[in-house]
């Protein structure tokens, strides 16, 4: 079962499976019915469904989810997607099939051959450009055992890399191109914009201070995240050290900030607006340069091009340095080195009791990510929530039904259920540690009884105090 333009999956709660729902074409507002071969406890078929019956049943459940003791979020292309949408009402730039120019169709053939065997239908850019990279390696491995020159080897050896360094320019242009896109929009559509996106981060980074604080991890090399966390002053955490130059550190993980809530004894508490931050796949602005992997400045938004980045950083002047996963660069151990660390605190974040992973614009793509979710959910008090606008390629659907632990997955997938606009609006935890309305709910509770108090409201949740169920 895969979702289409008008069905929505959901599994939340106390559902024993998936339910999928069907939306009504031709009513004005959001109108959902059961779909043909569907059943659910909190829904008849031929029975309306509206968003408020959606709300009662997702709001006060992912509320509960993301006071978990631990909590880590990791986002997809389809934040960037979504937000840029919200903006320019246009589709982001990207990248689809791309010429090397030379080798292009062994090239090509190798990246579909990999695609499929990881579930995909054709081979991305990421796929091509891992086979060029790895041909570009092995071809440089050959010249260094050949007893003899051979000239055309060379020259194959040259228009290749060339080719590599050309697609890796047009690939991170298009990267800056997407992000003036944003800083370009109206003043209104970018502002709405950064607000939903803001929204979006803080639903998750408002957490108690007896918890450990957000884990966020993305998979996007464009830096829309980071943007959205200066406009809600959100810090960030990473293993970058430096202030001019930053550099990648294998240290320095733990530095984190506490306090002392006055008049209260026991442990500090973290303190607010925090988050831990891991990019998974690398950025834009990271290069290896002089031996360390270099955070450069390059302002969001700026008219900067691959072109500028050795002005900006004036040892790097090898494109093939820039640490965009996967590429290979020269020295294969200094490009290892980011992201064995990056995925080590990706396991290591997840991979605990009472731990809970909520997935936004993740399509599952990529194994190395997806053997890690499979090994957190083998731990019983575990849970996983994904949340997509679409399963085009039916993978989180195979991956739910493959693993067979129902009770410690929550799906949220459709464009309904998965659009920016309507989580933020409808679904998600509010964006902020909401004691008023717990105290709120505690008051009507006091007065009236608990048989006359909303049990579905939104308010009446757990306490953020107590572990969540």
């Amino acid at each position: 079962m895969t979702s289409t333009t008008q069905q929505q999956i959901l599994k939340s709660r106390d559902d024993h499976s998936s339910v999928a729902i069907e939306r009504l074409p031709s009513s004005p507002e959001p109108l959902f019915r059961l779909s043909a071969d569907a059943t659910c406890s909190w829904a008849k078929a031929g029975e309306d469904i509206r968003p408020h019956t959606l709300r009662s049943r997702i709001e006060p459940w992912l509320t509960a989810l993301v006071q978990s003791e631990h909590l880590s979020l990791l986002i997809g292309s389809g934040l960037t997607h979504a937000v840029h949408a919200i903006a320019t009402s246009e589709k982001l730039p990207g990248m689809q099939s791309i010429p090397f120019g030379i080798f292009d169709q062994q090239i090509s053939a190798q990246a579909k051959a990999i695609a499929e065997a990881a579930g995909r239908r054709a081979g991305n850019f990421e796929d091509q450009l891992r086979v060029a990279t790895d041909v570009l390696h092995g071809m440089e491995i050959v010249r260094l055992l050949a007893t003899n020159t051979d000239p055309a080897h060379d020259e194959h050896i040259s228009s290749l890399r060339q080719g590599v360094t050309k697609v890796i320019e047009s690939f991170t242009d298009s990267l800056f191109e997407g992000e003036r896109n944003l800083a370009l929009a109206p003043d209104a559509d970018r502002d709405r914009a950064f607000n939903y996106l803001v929204s979006f981060l803080m639903s998750f980074a408002s957490r108690s201070g007896t918890r450990d604080r957000l884990h966020l991890f993305t998979t996007n090399y464009d830096r829309y995240i980071e943007a959205g966390a200066d406009v809600a002053c959100l810090r960030l955490i990473d293993r970058f050290v430096g202030t001019l130059a930053p550099v990648f550190r294998a240290s320095r993980l733990d530095i984190d900030l506490h306090y002392n809530p006055p008049g209260i004894r026991g442990e500090p508490r973290y303190l607010e607006g925090v988050a831990r931050f891991a990019k998974l796949h690398g950025s834009v602005d990271w290069l290896d340069s002089d031996g360390a992997i270099r955070r450069i400045g390059v302002p969001f938004g700026a008219s900067a091009t691959i072109s500028d980045l050795p002005t900006l950083a004036p040892s790097a002047i090898d494109v093939l340095r820039l640490m965009i996963y996967p590429n290979a660069a020269k020295d294969r151990e200094t490009t290892y080195y980011p992201y064995v660390e990056l995925f080590r605190d990706f396991a290591a974040a997840i991979c605990r009791p009472n731990s809970t992973l909520l997935t936004y614009g993740y399509g599952f793509g990529d194994e190395h990510i997806n053997r890690v979710i499979e090994d957190m959910l083998t731990i019983p008090s575990t849970h996983l929530v994904v949340i997509s606008h679409s399963d085009p390629l039916g993978r989180i659907i195979d991956l739910y039904n493959r693993l067979g632990r129902q009770a410690q997955t929550t799906l949220l997938i459709g464009d309904h259920l998965g659009d920016l606009q309507t989580l933020v609006d409808h679904y998600l935890p509010k964006p902020a540690i909401d004691r008023a309305t717990l105290r709120m709910a505690e008051l009507l509770k006091a007065r009236w009884g608990a048989d006359h108090s909303d049990r579905s409201a939104p308010g009446n949740i757990q306490n953020p105090e107590e572990p969540a169920s």
